[in-house]
């Protein structure tokens, strides 16, 4: 549930320049996409809360009434993409080749994006383990406007990625969404299916992009992250 700066401002009872302020001076969240502010209606209430700003219980309930819809991680991977051939010796040229790959919009900063990557994994690996690793900053990659996607790279070779286990990585996940909850409803996702030792062995492989998808398919139809059989494409 998305707010305008001035259906905001109604909902904690100032006027817009009062949040515009907050924005910049008391950390608001808030998302930009065509010059515009926007505000997801649940991080409003939280930082209201945490900020000791009056804010009804209503606006929560009536966010958590309509949550934004998030679609399925097979539908979230074709419209991101699934990327065989991801290139590198070293954490940083793969970190910069994934980051290129990323449908991002035009006026998205790669460079940038590539930047603060590099710092996050400075501070510890977001290697999460058998050779997947989930590459993130601080805070989720939030494009206002655009449709949430997660993006796949296979890596020719596997690479030294600092995990947890030890297990050098072949396989990078990256999650862009619209609202932070959104967000976090496709990592949730992501990582169930992720449980997959099918799936798990598929990425090792470097399996064709439609085994892969037909095997995540096959997860979320059945909840189920056991050792069943891929059902064979016609």
């Amino acid at each position: 549930m998305q707010l305008t700066v001035r259906q905001a401002a109604t909902r904690l009872g100032v006027d817009e320049s009062t949040v515009r302020r907050w924005v910049v001076q008391r950390g608001l969240p808030a998302h930009h996409a065509n010059e515009r502010i926007y505000i997801n209606a649940v991080e409003l209430w939280e930082w209201a809360v945490e900020n000791g700003v009056p804010v009804s219980r209503q606006l929560l309930d009536q966010a958590r009434g309509s949550p934004d819809p998030v679609p399925t991680l097979s539908e979230l991977l074709r419209a991101g993409g699934i990327f065989s051939d991801i290139g590198g010796n070293t954490k940083a040229e793969v970190l910069r080749e994934f980051v290129e790959r990323l449908p991002l919009p035009p006026e998205q900063d790669r460079e940038f994006l590539l930047s603060v990557l590099e710092a996050r994994e400075a501070m510890g690996s977001t290697g999460i383990g058998d050779g997947i690793a989930i590459p993130h900053v601080r805070n989720p990659i939030v494009l206002q406007g655009e449709q949430p996607f997660v993006t796949l790279g296979l890596l020719r070779h596997a690479i030294e990625f600092g995990s947890v286990d030890g297990i050098p990585v072949h396989a990078l996940f990256m999650v862009v969404s619209p609202t932070v909850p959104v967000h976090l409803a496709i990592l949730a996702r992501l990582g169930f299916s992720l449980r997959d030792e099918t799936l798990r062995g598929l990425l090792r492989d470097r399996a064709p992009a439609d085994e892969i998808l037909d095997r995540i398919m096959l997860v979320e139809s059945t909840r189920n992250t056991g050792s069943f059989k891929t059902v064979s494409r016609a």
